[in-house]
């Protein structure tokens, strides 16, 4: 799964109408979001440092959970911007989850075991495997 990266308020512009999970590096306005919910109509999850989600209006997140959109609380580590603009959760931790769940763990246990084994926020990992 890929997720892009967003910098600045400048970046939304630039943004294609096929993303669906973007981390926003800046501390976004309701201006911000709604614009960006506008040129991404397929979004299903914006990714935000925790410091900047306790910043997000009540009426940004009501309007969020309205389209169906999750909030997301988490960093991208390790990522370099100016080599990809991109930052992918490698197949691996699909696998494991699979796996996991193949062997019947329920959804919380292999909640709590991917986030002792990646360095994904317990946000991001819960959405995974909602989704898987």
């Amino acid at each position: 799964m890929k997720i892009r990266v967003v910098s600045s308020k400048e970046e939304i512009n630039s943004l294609g109408p096929n993303e669906e999970i973007i981390h926003l590096a800046f501390r976004p306005s309701n201006t911000d979001i709604f614009s960006l919910i506008m040129k991404c109509p397929n979004v299903k999850a914006l990714h935000i440092p925790s410091s900047y989600k306790r910043t997000i209006s009540n009426s940004a997140k009501m309007y969020l959970e309205m389209q169906g959109i999750e909030l997301l609380e988490g960093d991208v580590w390790g990522h370099r911007k100016d080599i990809n603009e991109y930052s992918e959760v490698s197949q691996s931790v699909y696998d494991r989850i699979a796996q996991y769940k193949q062997d019947g763990l329920s959804d919380e246990d292999v909640e709590d075991k991917m986030i002792r084994e990646t360095r994904l926020s317990p946000d991001f990992v819960k959405f995974l495997v909602k989704q898987g």
